[in-house]
């Protein structure tokens, strides 16, 4: 495995920590670990930027799936400060996943996001 491999999996699994963080405390650790302070998160849905919109938006997304977890879906791919990622909401009580996407980040040079395309592959009607 090479070292830019390890690079871009472990701003993944910084990335999932922080969208699967379970308390504010949690959360606004997660994300100061996984964002560069400028850090910006965009999909068809949200526009933020910095690390108190970031948390905002993941607290956000927990309140309107209580009881899911955000989970990968297949290998990490990247080249330069550059990968991508395919993922899945996934219901803890029955295994659903009514929202999947894929999300495209860019990395400083100590390997934290700076930005985050998010694509949304499938989302439940009202969501």
């Amino acid at each position: 495995m090479s070292e830019n491999t390890d690079r871009y999996e472990n701003a993944v699994a910084r990335y999932f920590e922080a969208w699967n963080a379970g308390d504010p405390e949690a959360l606004t650790k997660a994300v100061a670990a996984a964002w560069s302070v400028e850090g910006t998160y965009t999909d068809p849905l949200a526009a933020v930027t910095g690390h108190t919109e970031i948390a905002a938006l993941i607290a956000g997304a927990h309140e309107q799936f209580p009881g899911f977890a955000f989970r990968p879906l297949g290998a990490v791919d990247g080249h330069h400060d550059t990968a991508r990622f395919a993922w899945e909401l996934v219901s803890e009580a029955d295994g659903s996943a009514p929202v999947a996407g894929f999300d495209v980040i860019t990395l400083d040079a100590d390997g934290r996001i700076r930005s985050v395309l998010g694509f949304l592959d499938r989302v439940p009607a009202g969501a």
